[in-house]
Order: structure tokens, then C-alpha cells, then sequence
């Protein structure tokens, strides 16, 4: 069969990727856009491979009772498939049972790249007070997002990329983002070719960064001044200083979910002898967690690539005097400490609590070798997800190291993406 051949299939099952699992004649077919238990008319988009294909649902044939109208009309499955935008991939789901499936995909990673049971958890975002407001989840989960990027193409049409492409589809709304980026977004019109990022910070002003768009030129692009603009985020009655542009959590009540999480998960850990460490820190949020826990004395080490961001950690941490934040890889810094460590360092850090908050891809094999050779107390991995999670928490369980349980949170709503955390202990 070819691209654009239609079959009908049974979904059977989700996927890691917010995609469905079909069979065709004993081959997997992963499906887009679709719900398990349905029957869905599906145009094959990829055929290339004798082990699965990949499609797109373009008619529901027996739907699912958890099936809803799409949250963003234009990514619907009444919209032919080249013409919805991503970023919405469980859209059409009923929320609650969106978190059923995310539970059901980090249970099947852990269970087949860490060889674990351990149960999971999914909640909404913890509820934050903003001064003497309490701040909840939207009802049905939209208005949420405090960053969007939208796309400039050579026409000068703005909008998200298409799903799985890199094809701008101009759109009238966005409704996971706050309102404030909507507006901001549907007043935009033209412009260079390029990327966009809206940032509603804390002050709720909407910032708007022009940026170029990864390989457009063989030239490094330079930074506009606007991604350099420092913004006060908050959590709780803490400040945090960040770059416009810099990374800090995208849902409105992302940052105070992970920090209270992670407060949560070392409540009886932070032994004042030992020695902490927060790698990939950022501007130093989780540091901040565990150093709230500890008291001013703290020694919490925060480790971060970004020159940025690190400046902005020793300010943000400036309230604990034992808290240090340093420029560096992780896997260079750890395996430098692993070298260099005296005895009583080491002691130190075998009383100490980990914090560990990689990007996307995982810690990988020699980052968590290494944190095995320091041997800590206990580590708080934070991770968005689940099959890399699943695969670093094999590593550490190689080692002696597990988890009773993971807790996640569902900081993505709408589409597929899932923020979880495991408390690792020897």
C-alpha cells in the first residue's frame, strides 16, 4: 500500500507520542487523532517501513464515549489532515480520560524499559495562591499556556506548524494559550520570515520575540534584545528572575505544581549536614524547593548549561547562604566532582538529595552512572518523558536504586505531554 490508501481500523491501544495502535495484516499502524476502542477511516501517511505504518483518521466510524468536539476547531477530524495545526493531539478527548491514557503510557514505559510495577498517579495541577487569590486549572483545561511560538513562512502567513510538518496554517484563536497571548497573537500580521515567541510573564504584559527559524542560515542568529529582557516570575511569595526568552514552565501553574511537588518529595530529606545538588537547575526553581525545605543554611549546588540562567540562579538563590549556582554541562561537572571529591565531600553528598530535572532526551546512562558513584541519599527526578524517564530509571534500578511510585502531573493539557516525578532511594 501506499501513502494516501484508506483503511479502516480498530484502535486497540495509545501510544508513546500521542499517537494510536492499529493492526493491518499482523502490522502495527500508528493513527493519529484517534481514541482506543474506536473504529476510524484512516489515510496512510508513511509505508516506508515493513515493521509499521503510520495515518491519519480522517472519518470516525464508531466513536468513543469519551470522544468531545476538539478544543481548537481548526484541528479537528473534520479538517483534512494537512491542514490542522499541532500541539492539540489529545484535543478531542474528554480530560479526564486524557489522563487515564497518559497514566497508561508511562505505566507501559516503565514497565518495559525499567522492568517496574511501581504505581502512577496523575493529577491536574495543584491549585496556587497569587497574593490572596487561589488559582485553579481552567474547567476544561484551556488557557493555559504562558508561551506559545508561532511560525513566520516566506508568504508572510502566521501560525502554529502543522502537525508533523513544518507548513504554517494560519489560525483565529488559540485556546490553550492565556488570553492575553491570543490577543496578542490575533493583532500580529505579516512580518519576516522566522519564529515568534509570545511571553506573558507574571507582570501579565505580553512580550513578543522575533527569532530565526533553525536552518535558515549556516550563521549563528543573533539574539534579539527582547529575549534578553529580564522578567520576574513568581511562585508562591518567592521571585524569580528569568530571560524573556529563557526557559521557565509553560503552564500558568506549572513552576508552583513542580516546586510544591518537590518540596513534597524531600519533606523528611534535607539533612542539614549534607550536601544538595540541583542539575540542569535552570534559574534555580527546584533548588529553591529543596532549600525552602532545608532553611537558610542550606548546601544546595545548582548546575546549568546556560550562562543566563546560572546568573539569574545566584540571584534567585541569594536568600540561602549555602547555595552556590555553576555554569556547566552536567555530565562534565558530575564526572569532574567524581574525580575530584575529597572523602568528607563525598560523605557529604552521600547525606545529600538530588535534584534532577533533565531535558527531554533524559539524563542518559553516564549521567546517572556517575550520581551512582556519589552515591546520594535520595533523588528526585523530574521528567517530561516518560520513555526516557523510564529508561535512566533502569539504569539507576541496575544499581540499586528505586522508586516506590511516581506522581504525575498533567502540565500539558490537550495534548499528549506529561510531567512526572520519582523519588529514588537505595
Amino acid at each position: 500500500m501506499q501513502p494516501g490508501d484508506v483503511l479502516d481500523l480498530e484502535i486497540t491501544a495509545v501510544a508513546h507520542g500521542g499517537v494510536f495502535v492499529a493492526r493491518h495484516e499482523n502490522r502495527v499502524v500508528f493513527v493519529s487523532d484517534a481514541i482506543p476502542g474506536e473504529r476510524v477511516r484512516v489515510a496512510l501517511t508513511d509505508t516506508r517501513k515493513a515493521s509499521f505504518w503510520r495515518g491519519d483518521t480522517v472519518e470516525v466510524l464508531d466513536a468513543s464515549p469519551h470522544r468531545r468536539p476538539h478544543v481548537w476547531a481548526p484541528a479537528d477530524v473534520s479538517t483534512p489532515p494537512d491542514a490542522r495545526p499541532g500541539g492539540a493531539d489529545f484535543g478531542h478527548i474528554a480530560l479526564a480520560h486524557q489522563r487515564e491514557l497518559k497514566a497508561d503510557v508511562l505505566r507501559d514505559a516503565l514497565s518495559r524499559f525499567a522492568g517496574s510495577t511501581a504505581p502512577v498517579t496523575i493529577e491536574p495541577p495543584l491549585p496556587q495562591m497569587r497574593g490572596d487569590r487561589l488559582v485553579e486549572e481552567s474547567a476544561d483545561g484551556t488557557g493555559w499556556r504562558t508561551r506559545v511560538s508561532l511560525h513566520v513562512d516566506d508568504e508572510g502567513r502566521i501560525g502554529p506548524f502543522a502537525a508533523r510538518s513544518h507548513r504554517v496554517i494560519p489560525v483565529d484563536d488559540l485556546p490553550l494559550a492565556t488570553a492575553g497571548i491570543a490577543r496578542a497573537a490575533s493583532r500580529r500580521r505579516g512580518g519576516s520570515a522566522g519564529r515568534l515567541d509570545l511571553v506573558q510573564p507574571a507582570d501579565g504584559r505580553v512580550r513578543v520575540i522575533p527569532r530565526a527559524e533553525p536552518g535558515r542560515s549556516r550563521r549563528p542568529a543573533p539574539v534579539d534584545p527582547a529575549a534578553r529582557e529580564v522578567v520576574v516570575e513568581t511562585v508562591g511569595d518567592r521571585e524569580f528572575r528569568v530571560d524573556a526568552g529563557g526557559f521557565w514552565q509553560v503552564h500558568r501553574l506549572a513552576a508552583g505544581t513542580l516546586h510544591d511537588a518537590v518540596a513534597d518529595a524531600v519533606a523528611d530529606a534535607v539533612d542539614p549536614d549534607g550536601w544538595h545538588l540541583d542539575l540542569y537547575g535552570g534559574v534555580g526553581l527546584l533548588a529553591a524547593s529543596v532549600a525552602g525545605v532545608g532553611g537558610p543554611a542550606t548546601r544546595i549546588t545548582s548546575v546549568e548549561s546556560d550562562a543566563r540562567a546560572t546568573e539569574h540562579a545566584g540571584e534567585n538563590l541569594a536568600a540561602w547562604i549555602g547555595a552556590r549556582a555553576e555554569t556547566g554541562r552536567v555530565d562534565r561537572w558530575l564526572g569532574n566532582l567524581v574525580q575530584t571529591a575529597t572523602p568528607a565531600q563525598r560523605a557529604r553528598l552521600a547525606l545529600g538529595t538530588v535534584v534532577l530535572d533533565p531535558p527531554r532526551a533524559g539524563a542518559g546512562r553516564d549521567v546517572v552512572e556517575q550520581l551512582v558513584d556519589l552515591s546520594p541519599a535520595r533523588i528526585v527526578y523530574v521528567a517530561c518523558d516518560p520513555v526516557a524517564l523510564a529508561r535512566d530509571l533502569g539504569t539507576f534500578a541496575a544499581h540499586g536504586y528505586t522508586t516506590p511510585a511516581v506522581r504525575a502531573f498533567d502540565l500539558f493539557p490537550h495534548s499528549h505531554h506529561v510531567e512526572a516525578i520519582a523519588v529514588l532511594t537505595r
